[in-house]
């Protein structure tokens, strides 16, 4: 594995799961049966075709034991009705009681003695909807990667027949021929064990011009210096939102169209994600205000970037960061998105400078002193961001599970010590869909979030 894929199992507690995932809603084609449509659904998730790495694989030690890095080992067995499991709300369910459910499925820690990833099948929801919850450990995935399981699963055929596992290497193998890519990465760097130690210390050290210009870049900022450039702990306020988390989770969602926010950057002449970053912070904006929590500084949001390369589609985690000034101590909208502007334009031009193996380590960087923090127990106390923000590019065309029209999907990302709240977004046909994760115990009231970002929305619309 690499430092980052380990990086997110050594992070884990049992009040801190670092687990992602997602919840996709279907709705039934018309006139299946709809027990027998979910028995053949749980069938194929449930069939025996081969899964590839790293599902069908356990997280395990080297040769050198605790203080050697981590690897991927193939499970000599994988009870299937285990990882896939049948669920059904009280007919006729709504968003709120799927919601709650799925938050109570996100609070427990995956099995290390099995495969990290469970799927949950939900019936009984009105409007002849059901949904199915993904969720899989952060090391085997980035938002990415995520995407392409949801993708592989479905089809833009609604004749399609789809009968086998998204986790299968056939299904892995249709979407990389579908995407005409065929291209393989391998995962382990090394033919041996000794090899890999020596490639993982060669890799860290040998650090690029780039990367120590990057370096020199974050010296700048904080001395005061940085032209917009947001770092970690420099100027990040305490807030409510930056505690210790319980392992009880509240999930929340909703959509918005892509050309109602499109047409908002347009006018604004900026970036898409510049106006969804604008969305969150009016809405987080709010929301402290409410509670009575602004802080003087500030909010500043770890935002990731993928760096995958476009052929690529086996590797687990390829993600680097930058850090976006939320710009909430402004009450102007049109100020914080200038804020919010500036921010990204720097980061973006430092990650612009490396190759996707720099940004890699570049991200190593970054979340160091998040993995510092947790591991330390002092980042309620110095948080280096005050939230996570993602999005998440996902297809742009309609999808079907054989003949069930993909309604949404919504992410399901991860809260640990120190910040208790993400807000995590995927694009999907015609929509932004966003899923809000929070610590239950210590983030109250999160269901306002929703509401908040209409208002700052419409903020948005209002000045453009």
């Amino acid at each position: 594995m690499s430092l980052l894929e380990s990086g997110f199992l050594m992070l884990e507690t049992p009040e801190t799961p670092m687990h992602v995932g997602g919840v996709s809603l279907f709705k039934f084609p018309d006139r299946v049966n709809r027990r027998t449509f979910m028995a053949r659904l749980a069938d194929s998730y449930r069939s025996t075709t081969e899964l590839r790495k790293p599902f069908a694989h356990l997280a395990g030690h080297s040769v050198l034991g605790r203080f050697g890095p981590l690897r991927w080992e193939e499970a000599d067995d994988i009870d299937l009705d285990y990882h896939v499991s049948q669920a059904a709300l009280p007919s006729p369910g709504n968003y709120r009681e799927l919601f709650a459910l799925v938050g109570q499925l996100h609070s427990t820690v995956l099995d290390r003695s099995r495969p990290l990833w469970e799927v949950h099948l939900i019936e009984g929801l009105k409007n002849r909807e059901f949904a199915v919850y993904t969720k899989v450990h952060h090391a085997t995935v980035d938002g990415v990667a995520g995407m392409q399981l949801t993708e592989g699963g479905c089809s833009p055929d609604p004749e399609a027949v789809i009968d086998i596992s998204p986790f299968s290497i056939e299904a892995h193998e249709r979407y990389k021929a579908a995407h005409k890519h065929r291209k393989k990465h391998k995962f382990d760097p090394s033919e041996s064990e000794l090899n890999a130690i020596a490639e993982f210390f060669k890799t860290q050290f040998e650090t690029s011009s780039h990367v120590l210009g990057l370096l020199k870049s974050y010296a700048t900022t904080w001395l005061g210096f940085g032209d917009g450039l947001a770092v970690p702990w420099r100027h990040v306020p305490h807030t409510m939102l930056n505690t210790k988390v319980s392992s009880a989770r509240r999930f929340v969602a909703q959509s918005w169209s892509i050309d109602r926010i499109r047409a908002v950057s347009k006018a604004a002449g900026v970036t898409l994600n510049d106006i969804v970053l604008a969305m969150c912070s009016g809405a987080l904006r709010r929301y402290l205000e409410e509670q009575d929590e602004l802080p003087e500084h500030s909010l500043r949001a770890l935002v990731p970037v993928s760096v995958r390369k476009k052929d690529d589609f086996d590797s687990p985690v390829a993600i680097s960061y930058i850090v976006a000034d939320l710009g909430t101590r402004h009450e102007d909208p049109e100020e914080r998105l200038e804020t919010i502007v500036a921010s990204t334009q720097s980061g973006k031009e430092m990650l612009s400078q490396l190759s996707p193996r720099e940004a890699g380590l570049y991200a190593t960087l970054v979340q160091t002193p998040l993995f510092i923090s947790s591991l330390m127990g002092v980042a309620d106390w110095f948080p280096p961001v005050s939230t996570v923000i993602s999005n998440v590019p996902g297809p742009r065309e309609q999808l079907y599970l054989n003949g069930a029209s993909l309604l949404g999907t919504y992410p399901v990302s991860a809260v640990f010590h120190g910040f208790a709240l993400n807000i995590t977004l995927v694009s999907y046909h015609d929509s932004l869909d966003f899923g809000i994760v929070a610590c239950r115990s210590t983030v109250p009231g999160v269901q306002r979030l929703i509401d908040y970002l209409e208002q700052s929305l419409v903020e948005l619309e209002e000045a453009v």
